[in-house]
This record gives C-alpha cells, sequence and structure tokens, in this order.
C-alpha cells in the first residue's frame, strides 16, 4: 500500500473511546473553570457597585447589564442581603438594565421591604419597565394594608407608567373592588386616553365620577382636567363644584381651570360666596381669572 494513503488513512481515522473520554473530560473541565471565571468576573463586579464613584459603579453596573441572566443571582442577592445602601440602589438600578422579568419579585421585596427610600425609587424604576407582566405585582402591593403611603404612591406611579402598553390590565384594575386598585388604575388610563377613544376606558372614567370612594373620585376628575376628549363630564364636573368634600371641590375647580370651561365662571362665583376653605377660595379666584382672561 502507498505509504501516502497510509498515513492519510491514518490522520482521517475515527477517535477511540478512550480519546473520546478524554475530549469529553477535557471539555467539561474547560466549561467548568469558565464557569468559575464567569462567576468571579461577576462577583468582582458586583463588589464594585458599592465604589464612592458614581461613574464606577455606573461602568460596574454596564458590565452587568451585558452578562445578563447569568448575573441575577449575584445582583438579587445584592439588592436584598447587602449591608452596603449604595450597592443596593446600584444592584435595584442594574437589574432594570439586565431586563430579565425574574427579576420582578425580587424587586417588589425591595419596594416594600428595604428600609432605604432610594432603594424603594430604584426598585420601583425598575419594575415599571416590565410593563403588563408587572401589573399583577403592583396590583397585590396596593391591595395590602401594611405598606406605607410612599409605597403605596410608587406601586401607582409604575402602574401610570405602564399605562397605555398593558390598556387591558389597567382597564381590568380599573375594576376592582379595592380602592386604591381602582384610583391608581383610573390615573393610568391617562396616556392611553390621549392616544385612544376606547369607549370602555371612557366608561370606566364615568363610573369613577360617581363612585362611593372619595379617591377615586378625585383621580377621575383630575384625569378629565388632564384630557380635552371627555366633553360629556364637563356638566358633572360643574355639579361636582357643590360636593361636600372639599379636596373634590379643589381639584374639580384646578379642573374646570385647566380645561377653561367658560360655563363654570358664574358656577365658580356662586360658590366662592359659600366657600369658608381658604385654599379653595384661593384657587376658585386663580381659576375664575384665568378663564376670564
Amino acid at each position: 500500500m502507498d505509504n501516502t494513503k497510509v498515513d492519510n488513512y491514518s490522520k482521517s481515522k475515527p477517535t477511540t473511546e478512550e480519546e473520546e473520554k478524554t475530549n469529553t473530560k477535557e471539555g467539561k473541565k474547560n466549561f467548568r473553570s469558565r464557569q468559575k471565571s464567569s462567576q468571579r468576573e461577576i462577583k468582582l463586579l458586583i463588589n464594585g457597585l458599592s465604589n464612592q464613584n458614581g461613574l464606577v459603579r455606573r461602568s460596574h453596573s454596564e458590565a452587568l447589564s451585558k452578562i445578563g441572566a447569568a448575573a441575577l443571582p449575584e445582583l438579587i442577592n445584592a439588592l436584598l442581603h447587602s449591608k452596603n445602601v449604595i450597592q443596593r440602589r446600584a444592584a435595584a438600578k442594574t437589574l432594570k438594565l439586565v431586563e430579565d422579568p425574574s427579576a420582578l419579585p425580587h424587586l417588589i421585596k425591595a419596594l416594600t421591604n428595604d428600609s432605604d427610600s432610594v432603594v424603594q425609587f430604584s426598585a420601583a424604576g425598575a419594575i415599571a419597565i416590565f410593563g403588563e407582566a408587572a401589573v399583577n405585582h403592583l396590583i397585590i402591593v396596593l391591595e395590602n394594608k401594611e405598606y406605607t403611603e410612599m409605597q403605596y404612591g410608587l406601586a401607582a406611579w409604575c402602574l401610570g407608567f405602564i399605562g397605555a402598553k398593558a390598556p387591558n390590565a389597567i382597564k381590568k384594575a380599573a375594576k376592582s373592588k379595592n380602592t386604591n386598585v381602582k384610583s391608581a388604575a383610573i390615573a393610568a388610563l391617562e396616556e392611553y386616553l390621549r392616544q385612544s377613544q376606547d369607549q370602555e376606558a371612557i366608561q370606566l372614567v364615568e363610573s369613577a365620577f360617581s363612585d362611593t370612594a372619595e379617591n377615586v373620585q378625585i383621580e377621575a376628575i383630575k384625569l378629565v382636567g388632564k384630557l380635552h376628549k371627555i366633553e360629556s363630564l364637563i356638566p358633572s364636573l360643574i355639579l361636582k363644584l357643590k360636593n361636600k368634600s372639599s379636596d373634590i371641590r379643589k381639584a374639580s375647580v384646578l379642573s374646570l381651570m385647566q380645561l377653561n370651561i367658560k360655563e363654570a365662571i358664574n358656577p365658580l362665583k356662586e360658590l366662592l360666596k359659600l366657600e369658608q376653605d381658604k385654599t379653595v377660595r384661593k384657587i376658585i379666584n386663580l381659576a375664575i381669572k384665568k378663564i376670564n382672561n
């Protein structure tokens, strides 16, 4: 047999079973080595999130965001368990950059449990980017009576930010029996109603106008003042000037002023004769002056 053919044959012959096992072991060894190296890198970057220099923290945060899901366990651990408040704040902001919805329950925990208000704000900022996936998590926060006014406010802000990105989920929340959820959802319809003439959404606002809960009524009144589409509610808005609640009267005056409703001048003047609340009186005078001009 030709020596060249023999050499070619020997080069192309299949690897033995023993060689395959060796290659597999080497492959696994290399993989574990890469994993360890990757985990070391992640931990170093996580440590950098506690750096006093904001630019350094930002660079570490961006590097972690590029690593993505593999960095989640260490980021979540830092967010929930680090004793360094700077690191917890930075971890929340980094989770926003990673954009992995599996972080949502942990961000909610930071929003509701962390003692630092900046961590809570940073967690809310991260939660808001997840759109519809975050809505049910936020509803649970709003339904819980144990949280602070600031935590309710942050959850409501998140819903408002999500708004038009998840109209069906927001409309469903606007039908809730819980007044915190309902008022936040009504407010969150603003951007959607700027873009749409969705009759179901408009009806939800109309219904909220006569809701038994004052906070729901106020959010509906504020919403009408920010929009110029729901003309059918103007007569109801003027009637709200006679409401027993000074907060509802104040919200109504402000909305009528924003909408520049000429028909409201005489009712506002009548209200001014009777109004006892000094703050409301100031707003009425301002409204009359603005509408007349």
